[in-house]
């Protein structure tokens, strides 16, 4: 409520039956009402209500007219809609639409992985594609994990789970489920996908400034008739040996210009993570830093 009234300069009060909002403009009466409308309801849905998600619907409410970003992409497993958030979201979504090979490139946090697996997973619903694939490279960041026990499954999990659980959050369980026993949805290793020809499918490779030169090109070179490629990573974190070049740096250099592939490059200021990560992306990126 502290944040309503900041930010429409009213003052609200809370009732039994509802709230009570005086003072300012009746424009902005309507906009803090209509947060309020859509703070109950995620509050109805989820029985969950936090920071980020006041943020983002005021962010909604004063930011300026987003045209066309606007359009939501798909409603998550609880029913909440996903769409671009900010200006450099935009540019991802409308490429992605666009163009069959795209680079989304940029520090954590900023959407990248999230936004490409929803749009994946939108255009598998609206049956554009035949099945998502989604990849990575196997590297460890900064530590030697050693053998894993299990199965190949078993083995690359770790590498994969924050794929499976953007995953997770954009498809209901029994639907997960369904679409991963099918086939519908395939997650592998950067490693696995020599040989292949990805046809009439939605692939991302994700971390890919993890991915070498030569792995780079191998993939690129999977697209197949009716497919759409996203290649998302950040080159500020590298977890290749030293010496070696990032496929993801040169891919983006030798590829820049060419027709049909778009090259999105978001900044610390369109990451929606917790309000500290742009600060501490920012003080990273500081010369003082290095």
């Amino acid at each position: 409520m502290r944040r309503l009234e900041n930010a429409f300069a009213v003052k609200i009060s809370a009732r039994d039956v509802g709230f009570i909002l005086e003072g300012g403009s009746a424009d902005n009466q309507g906009r803090a009402g209509q947060v309020l409308a859509e703070l109950a309801r995620v509050v109805t849905e989820t029985g969950d209500l936090d920071g980020s998600a006041v943020d983002l619907c005021l962010e909604e409410q004063t930011a300026p007219a987003k045209e066309d970003w606007s359009r939501p992409i798909l409603y998550d497993a609880r029913g909440v809609v996903v769409r671009a958030r900010n200006p450099g979201q935009s540019r991802l979504v409308q490429a992605v639409r666009s163009s069959d090979l795209v680079f989304a490139v940029g520090p954590a946090g900023t959407g990248k992985t999230y936004l490409a697996i929803a749009m994946a997973v939108a255009a598998l619903q609206r049956r554009e594609v035949d099945r998502l694939v989604l990849v990575r490279p196997a590297v460890e960041a900064g530590e030697e994990l050693g053998f894993l026990p299990g199965d190949l499954r078993e083995k690359i999990a770790p590498y994969l789970q924050p794929m499976t659980d953007a995953l997770q959050e954009l498809l209901p369980r029994t639907k997960f489920k369904e679409c991963m026993e099918s086939g519908l949805i395939e997650l592998a290793p950067l490693a696995y996908m020599r040989g292949r020809t990805l046809k009439r499918c939605f692939a991302i490779l994700d971390e890919a400034q993890n991915a070498t030169i030569s792995q780079m090109k191998m993939f690129l070179t999977r697209l197949g008739v009716g497919s759409k490629v996203v290649v998302t990573g950040d080159p500020t974190q590298v977890d290749l040996p030293l010496k070696t070049p990032s496929g993801l740096a040169h891919a983006c250099s030798t590829l820049e210009g060419i027709p049909g592939i778009a090259m999105v490059r978001l900044e610390s200021k369109d990451q929606m993570r917790h309000p500290l990560v742009q600060s501490i992306i920012d003080a990273y990126d500081s010369p003082l830093s290095n």
